[in-house]
This record gives structure tokens, C-alpha cells and sequence, in this order.
């Protein structure tokens, strides 16, 4: 580079995932030099992983649109955005003036929470649709979190968060934080945290089917059969409560229905389960001491026990553990957060907590929760007629969601769709019309949801890098006029300006804090750690925190069921477990158009264990059928001994064999998708989040 070219340095947070990692990005006007992490950011401390470095292939991949597209009999062709704004709102209102506003579905992707345009204008927007057919990516993965937190401390983000920098335990079920960096738990660089807390005398716990990337660092690691980790909670829990190591503690007063939890583990004597678990009791009651004689301690599950049959109820017994040991909200424990931006406190004075199961979906009858429905029966509803017409924003259901297939056919039947999205990919493929929006370095960004989940309380605004040019549109533009078009009502202000007015409800007013104030903080700024606060962020009516909620307390007894059937037969047609997992170069079903990201080695494989290999004859790199009871896939198999027996693993996020879709890297290495085989009738019955960890299938050799 000529030494007469200026350089700039800009700082800002990755959106990528939840570690919300600070970037130090060089650059001239129009131009990246280098996207290192910033070693001077409060909460990342210089670390960054493969997808930081990816924006800059994101800014100049020219596969992205930039431009509104319409489906024509003779292909796309490029509209101006009046003339796509027009034409969708015109048809939106025939299609609700024929058939009911609830004729319109809507859909909100995981990246919705990572662009703060999407999170301030997205519900305005669908609000104006008037449609009780809302679905988001939270039923994919995480509506156990917000139903556990709503029903035992009375708000749905009240979500408790590991103090990991200062616990002397930590048991982890069903997470792979060295690769995730935390999910709903933002904690840049795991390792190092794992690394610190055995370094200073105390122990790091991991329970998984399969040997992960958190296994090699931990203290200890231990196979558990997919989907029985709510036997597994129940157990540790008999044996506290059988040796009497339970703890009430400072929460004591705020503590009901003690004796209902005593009750009900009485029955799940570990000597009797432990061979449906695939721990030995010895090993479980060590756990359940070792937990409960630390100086602290704190269990945190995450996606692999909250996508299962019963997911609702994993993550109400972590919270249960957690609190009979007192060890919630408390040093070294279960914390709760105290962002600058209160999103808790905000809503929670408004009375809006949450809600859960006022209503039913049409198909299905699965439950309402806080105004929408989980998306396993979303193809349902439109393959029987109750929708018409759909909106994806930022999101790629055919990919991500159970039985992907199943929903591309539904949204053939569409009268009308549209998609909010940069690519024209594998669900806005079947749009009529796709608004393309910024993404990236080219918007200004304040992480509203993962501030709420940090370990430490920070806070930190990044201006947008680049200027969009004349033709593009940002998210809360397209928003904005979609809304104002629908209900006639003109919002001119500005994403800055509605951070200005959440900031004067700031914790920390005292800071006079502002968007110009965190401007003069490029690094963020830090607040703190972790303090105790639950018993003054309580929000349930009587201010208590409910051990044992009347709708978690009835599902143990559909586990009882269950496990009689265990006990009779396990075997089926299907006799493997299908299990996802996550890769530190994946980044859901985004981002497989980046060079840095998709380069390398195949890494859609097939896991599976050398033995069941062996009985299977099945070689290594050998390409097999993968069949569940909804389709089937041809996969390259990788054979490993870091995996459970009767247990195979497909990486999430792929499948970019579909014809129609412009991603030309994701296309030169596209896999195939694990929702192609994932059932959207096999969901948790008490929260309807998807269940992943439930498919069954069977592999045939080709």
C-alpha cells in the first residue's frame, strides 16, 4: 500500500453472535486493511474468533442485494423501493380484507437480535399487521429460558447468568461454550475462563453426548444420552435433598413451595435410571456433593438440553438447582444483570413481564407466548389455509427450523410473501418481493439484547463505518415506511434518538449517559461485575420466586410416563440419536458466502461412533443415507471415539443445494441441511420449542 494512504482506525462491536467481541477495524474511506479484536475493550479484552474477520467479506461480497427484487414468470428483476413498498402494502390489505388480519404470518430470524434497527422497529411494524400469526427463532431454541424465568421470578429475561469469573464450580449440560462464547450468556473468550477457574483450585464439569471442544478444557467429562437430562437434574436433586445438602440461604424469605420440590424427586432415585441417563449413580452423587460443598457453584444448560422433549423442564430444574443450593443470586453463582439499557426494568414497569398459553395455534393447539406461537406449527398453518401471506425478517426458516422441507412446500402454496433479507437464499427464494437492508459496517449498533445477558455490567454505541449508498435502504428505514404505510402513522425518530430516551431509564443515570457519551468511550464502558439485585427485580405478583410452577410440576409426571416406555423398549426403526453441533466457523444458516469462513476441509460430516461404524460397516469419508421418518440425506461420514455410542451429529446451518438461490461460495461447499430429517411434530409439549435432540434415524451405506 502507498505510504501517501491515509488510514483510520474505527472501533465497534461485532454482531455476529452474543460475545459481542470489540473490533478494531483499519481502514482508508472505502476500504478494510485489517479487523483485529481490540485488546482495550471492556468486555472482550482483544479477543475475537473467524467471523469478526468475516464482516469485510460481507461489506464486498457481491452476492449480497442491495436493491428490492420482485418474482417475475421471466425471474427477478430490480423495483424502487416505493414501488415495492406499494405493492406489498396493496396486497397485504386485499389478502387481510378477504380472509382476516390474521391471514398474515410474520417471522423473526435470530439476526433480528443482533441489529439494533430490527430489535427498535420490528415490533411496531408487525403490531400494525394486527395478526396473532407471529413466530420467531426464539421458539427454536431458548422459549424454555424466557418460560422458566417468566414463571419462577416473574419475567421472561430474567434469565439468570453464570458468574463464571468467579465461581469455584461450574457443570455444564447440554453447551459448548468454548466454541458459542456463550449463548444466553455472553462471555467472550470461554476458554480462558475455564482455564481461570481450575487454576485457581476449582472444577469445570461437562455433560454432552459428545466429546466437544468444552470436554478437552474441562475438568471432567461425561456422556449422557440425548434427551435425558432432565433425569439426570432430577437425580442430583433426589440426592441433595436425600443427604440433606440443601441450602436456603439469603433467598429464604423469598422461597415458595420448598416441600412441593422435596416431594417431587423422591422418585428419581438415580440407582433405578441410571442406566437411561448413561451415568452411574456413583458418579452422580459425586456430582451432586461436589456441587453442593464448593464455595460456589453454578449450573448453566444451554441449547442441548433446552431443544428436547422435555426442554421446559432441564431449564427449570437448572434454575431449581441452582436456588436450593443458594447458590442464585449470589457471587460465584447464578447472577442477574444490570445493563445501562434496562430492558427488564423498562417493560417490567409497564406490566409487560410475559405472558404464556392464553391462547392456541389453530393447528396443533400449541401455546401463545408473549404474543406468539412456536414456529414448529407454522407449515402446518399455512398448508391448511389460516395464512395467506408471510414476512421473514432476517431469517431462513427452511434451514433452521424443524422439518425445513415440510415449510419450503407451505410457502409454494403462498398467495404472498415477502422477505426482509440481503441474500437471496433458501426461504427468500419464494418471496415475491425481498427488501434487502444494510448489514454490518455500514450500520450503527448497540447490543440491547446481549447487555441484558453479559457477565459484566457494560455498556458500548458504534457508529456505522461506512455510508450506505443512495440506493440502500437500513432495516429501521424499510421498517419505518412498510409501517407508516400500513397504519398511517409517520416515526421520524431516529434509532440514536430512541437510545437517548431508553438511556434517560438508565441504572446509572447519574453518568448522564448518553449516545454522545458512549461515542467518547470507544471501548465501552464498564460498570462493574455482577451484583445481587433479584429480591428488587422481582416481578411476580407477590414477589416471590415460585420453585415449583404448577405447569412444570404436571410435566414430571408426562416424564414418568415417558420413562416407562423406556423402560419397556427403546429400540425403534431408528435405532440412532441425531444430535446438531455447533463449529466456531458457522454461524447458524449465515455467512457461508464468506471466503474466511467456508474455506478448508468438508465440515457438514456425519459423526459417528467408531463401534456403531464397525457394526454398520461403515467406512471413513464414505458417503451414507441418512433416513429419519420425515426424509433423508447423503452425508460424508467422519468416524470418531468422541462421541456416545448410538449418538450421530450433523452441524446446523447447512444445505445450499437448493436450486434458485445466489450464494455462489455457499454453493461450492453446500452440505446438506439437519432439517431435512428433524421432525416439526417432536417438540417439547410443555413450551412447543422444537425438539432436535428427539430425531431418530438410520443409516444406510452407499
Amino acid at each position: 500500500m502507498s505510504s501517501n494512504i491515509k488510514t483510520k482506525t474505527h472501533y465497534r462491536t461485532c454482531n455476529l453472535c452474543e460475545a459481542m467481541c470489540g473490533l478494531k477495524i483499519v481502514h482508508t474511506k472505502h476500504k478494510i486493511i485489517s479487523i483485529k479484536g481490540n485488546e482495550k475493550d471492556v468486555l472482550s479484552k482483544g479477543h475475537i474468533c473467524p467471523k469478526a474477520i468475516a464482516l469485510k467479506d460481507l461489506y464486498t461480497d457481491k452476492d449480497r442485494l442491495k436493491t428490492p427484487l420482485k418474482r417475475t414468470k421471466n425471474g427477478w428483476i430490480a423495483i424502487s423501493w416505493e414501488e415495492a413498498f406499494d405493492e406489498i402494502i396493496s396486497k397485504f390489505k386485499i389478502l387481510q380484507k378477504k380472509y382476516g388480519n390474521n391471514a398474515i404470518a410474520t417471522y423473526q430470524g435470530n439476526p433480528n437480535v443482533h441489529n439494533l434497527g430490527l430489535m427498535l422497529y420490528g415490533k411496531p411494524f408487525i403490531k400494525s399487521l394486527q395478526t396473532k400469526q407471529k413466530y420467531t427463532a426464539t421458539s427454536v431454541d431458548q422459549l424454555p429460558h424466557h418460560i422458566a424465568s417468566l414463571l419462577v421470578f416473574g419475567h421472561q429475561m430474567m434469565i439468570p447468568i453464570p458468574d463464571i469469573d468467579r465461581t469455584d464450580y461450574l457443570l455444564i449440560l447440554g453447551a459448548n461454550p468454548a466454541v458459542s462464547n456463550g449463548s444466553m450468556l455472553t462471555a467472550p473468550n470461554f476458554s480462558t475462563k475455564i482455564k481461570a477457574i481450575q487454576k485457581r483450585g476449582g472444577k469445570v464439569i461437562n455433560i454432552d453426548p459428545r466429546f466437544t471442544e468444552t470436554s478437552k478444557i474441562s475438568s471432567e467429562h461425561h456422556y449422557i444420552k440425548p434427551g435425558k437430562d432432565a433425569l439426570f437434574l432430577l437425580t442430583i436433586l433426589h440426592v441433595i435433598f436425600k443427604e440433606n445438602l440443601f441450602k436456603k440461604g439469603h433467598l429464604n424469605d423469598y422461597l415458595k413451595n420448598w416441600n412441593s420440590i422435596q416431594d417431587l424427586v423422591k422418585d428419581f432415585d438415580p440407582n433405578k435410571i441410571e442406566q437411561h441417563i448413561g451415568i452411574s449413580t456413583n458418579e452422580i452423587t459425586k456430582i451432586a456433593r461436589d456441587f453442593t460443598t464448593a464455595k460456589t457453584a453454578v449450573c448453566y444448560g444451554r441449547l442441548g438440553v433446552s431443544v428436547q422433549e422435555f426442554g421446559g423442564l432441564c431449564i427449570w430444574l437448572v434454575a431449581v438447582l441452582n436456588l436450593i443450593t443458594d447458590n442464585t443470586d449470589k457471587i460465584g453463582g447464578a447472577m442477574f444483570t444490570l445493563p445501562a439499557i434496562d430492558l427488564v426494568a423498562m417493560s417490567g414497569m409497564q406490566g409487560k413481564t410475559g405472558t404464556f398459553n392464553r391462547y392456541q395455534s389453530n393447528v396443533n393447539n400449541l401455546p401463545e407466548y408473549s404474543g406468539e406461537f412456536p414456529v414448529a406449527t407454522l407449515a402446518d398453518e399455512i398448508l391448511e389455509n389460516h395464512v395467506k401471506a408471510f414476512v421473514s425478517i432476517a431469517g431462513n426458516p427452511v434451514l433452521s427450523t424443524p422439518n425445513g422441507s415440510k415449510l419450503e412446500k407451505a410457502l409454494e402454496q403462498l398467495e404472498f410473501m415477502v422477505s426482509i433479507d440481503i441474500y437471496l437464499n433458501e426461504t427468500s427464494k419464494h418471496a415475491h418481493i425481498i427488501l434487502p437492508t444494510t448489514t454490518g459496517l455500514e450500520t450503527s449498533h448497540y447490543d440491547l439484547a446481549f447487555h441484558q445477558l453479559a457477565i459484566r455490567n457494560t455498556a458500548k454505541y458504534s457508529q456505522a463505518l461506512f455510508e450506505k449508498n443512495k440506493n440502500q435502504r437500513h432495516d429501521w428505514e424499510i421498517l419505518s415506511a412498510l409501517t407508516e404505510k400500513m397504519n398511517g402513522v409517520k416515526n421520524s425518530i431516529t434509532p440514536e434518538n430512541m437510545l437517548n430516551q431508553m438511556l434517560q431509564f438508565s441504572p446509572y443515570k447519574s453518568k448522564n449517559l448518553s449516545v454522545n457519551k458512549l461515542l467518547e468511550h470507544p471501548n465501552g464502558i464498564d460498570f462493574g461485575a455482577l451484583k445481587p439485585c433479584l429480591t428488587k427485580r422481582l416481578f411476580s405478583k407477590d414477589k416471590k420466586i415460585n420453585l415449583a410452577p404448577k405447569v412444570f410440576v404436571e410435566d414430571i409426571n408426562r416424564l414418568k410416563k415417558q420413562l416407562k416406555k423406556w423402560f419397556i423398549n427403546e429400540e425403534t426403526i431408528y435405532p440412532l440419536h441425531l444430535i446438531g453441533r455447533r463449529q466456531l466457523r458457522n454461524n447458524n444458516s449465515w455467512m457461508h458466502n464468506s471466503e474466511v469462513l467456508i474455506k478448508g476441509k468438508n465440515r457438514c460430516t456425519l459423526l459417528i461412533n467408531t463401534k456403531d461404524a464397525l457394526d454398520l460397516n461403515i467406512k471413513n469419508e464414505q458417503i451414507v443415507l441418512v433416513k429419519s421418518d420425515v426424509g433423508s440425506v447423503k452425508i460424508t461420514v467422519e468416524i470418531t471415539d468422541k462421541i456416545v455410542q448410538g449418538v450421530v451429529s450433523i452441524p446446523h446451518g447447512f444445505g445450499h443445494h437448493r436450486e434458485g438461490i445466489k450464494m455462489k461460495l455457499a454453493q461450492q461447499n453446500p452440505g446438506i441441511s439437519i432439517n431435512d430429517l428433524t421432525n416439526d411434530k417432536q417438540i417439547d409439549k410443555l413450551t412447543g420449542n422444537a425438539n432436535f435432540s428427539g430425531t431418530k434415524v438410520k443409516i444406510e451405506a452407499l
